[in-house]
């Protein structure tokens, strides 16, 4: 049963990876994985508070809580990594931190399409609200 929610969960992934197309290059959740591992970018999760406090990706900063002075959370680098993040690949919510850091100038920005949802049926660790 499990192996084929997981095939579900994939190719629901898989048709949907382009909902926001062109507007900031996809990276994959291997690869967010191992950012989140060795502290190399910034991640922002984009889904609200609620869902941050129940789980987000490890070192995500909660995009409602930092927006109102986001320029403090981000690195003077502004080629730094920057990962942003929603829901799932439906979710065009990450557009609102993606634009926002690079409204300030910052030029190297990801899209996480697969979300939370996708890293939760990935099984990967999460972390919840502080």
């Amino acid at each position: 049963m499990k192996k084929i929610f997981s095939f579900f969960v994939a190719a629901f992934i898989a048709v949907c990876a382009h909902a926001h197309p062109g507007e900031f290059a996809d990276i994959s959740i291997t690869d967010v994985s191992r950012l989140a591992e060795t502290k190399s970018a910034v991640i922002i999760d984009a889904n609200g508070p609620d869902s941050y406090q129940a789980a987000h990706v490890p070192t995500a900063l909660e995009f409602n809580a930092i927006k109102g002075n986001l320029a403090a959370s981000l690195p003077a680098d502004k080629n730094a990594l920057i990962v942003a993040y929603c829901g799932n690949p439906a979710c065009g919510a990450y557009l609102r931190a993606a634009k926002a850091a690079q409204k300030l100038g910052y030029t190297n920005i990801k899209h996480m399409s697969a979300g939370i949802d996708g890293w939760k049926a990935a099984g990967l660790k999460t972390e919840q609200g502080k």
